[in-house]
């Protein structure tokens, strides 16, 4: 953790940090004892505030985001001493004016993946957390803000439906989604988020967007090339966020609902608890068991 209390993980695409100035930069392996992680973390300071990165894919963007380990993921974030979460996503849009080029700051999610592992809890370690809002709203809105300053034009909420992929939708998911409320789609929202309110690190979403998925009849189905083309201005603006994001956080970081988020969650009984499963989560809720 940084003096100032702000210690900020970022989830996103490989080579994200590539140039931000980061301080004391180390490249680190750090192992869970819930898998494999996506891969190292990058980490330094800009500042006074340290700044934690993973490639949530990869680096070389190895991993399709069925396969990626996101418990392995949030946990690792958790053992860096990570204090707030911040997930950069390539999203399509299902809404007109939510264009290419434009960041949306998540605010809803609505979970269509499926097989997917979606808890560090379970058979002998029961909890239920609350994830009415998924996303921290302070921290929201400092990304949102820090986006808006660096140059980005930025829609403040929208529903995220969380699809399995690997494939893009079909014309007909596309506006089921659409009359479902949902504002943008992408694979890796979800179990992300959940895992994150789990592990008590507030979380917020920049999605990125792509494309507009397959809902316009008047254009062709999503194609991988054309995102790419896209993702590469947005990385530079998803940069040039994180750079405003440092440099306008507050002083000091003030205590978040999300840091309780486990507080009377666990409901097992304590002599009841797989001592297995408890010790595996020293880092994702060792505050509360002890």
């Amino acid at each position: 953790m940084s003096d100032n209390g702000w210690h900020i993980g970022v989830l996103g695409g490989s080579g994200l940090y590539e140039g931000i100035e980061l301080e004391e930069q180390q490249q680190i392996e750090v192992s869970s004892p819930f898998g494999e992680p996506s891969g190292p973390v990058i980490t330094g300071r800009v500042g006074n505030v340290r700044l934690t990165f993973m490639a949530r894919h990869g680096m070389g963007h190895a991993k399709s985001p069925d396969t990626v380990n996101y418990r392995a993921n949030i946990d690792v974030m958790k053992r860096c001493g990570v204090t707030d979460l911040v997930a950069i996503s390539a999203i399509g849009s299902l809404r007109e004016e939510m264009a290419p080029t434009h960041f949306v700051g998540v605010d809803q999610f609505i979970d269509r993946t499926r097989g997917r592992i979606d808890s560090f809890f379970g058979e002998g370690l029961v909890a239920h957390v609350s994830l009415a809002d998924p996303v921290c709203p302070r921290l929201a809105a400092l990304i949102a803000g820090a986006a808006e300053a660096s140059g980005s034009t930025v829609h403040r909420g929208g529903t995220y439906i969380a699809m399995e992929g690997p494939q893009f939708s079909t014309r007909a998911e596309s506006r089921v989604y659409r009359a479902w409320g949902g504002d943008v789609i992408g694979m890796t929202g979800m179990p992300e988020a959940r895992l994150a309110r789990e592990a008590e690190l507030p979380y917020a979403m920049l999605g990125m967007v792509t494309d507009y998925d397959s809902w316009r009849d008047e254009e062709a189905g999503v194609e991988a090339f054309d995102i790419l083309a896209v993702l590469k201005g947005n990385a530079n603006r998803a940069r040039a966020m994180l750079d405003e994001l440092v440099s306008t956080l507050p002083d000091t970081r003030a205590p978040s609902p999300v840091d309780t988020a486990l507080e009377h969650a666990i409901i097992t009984a304590p002599e009841m608890r797989d001592p297995t499963l408890v010790a595996k989560l020293d880092a994702v809720a060792g505050r509360v068991l002890g």
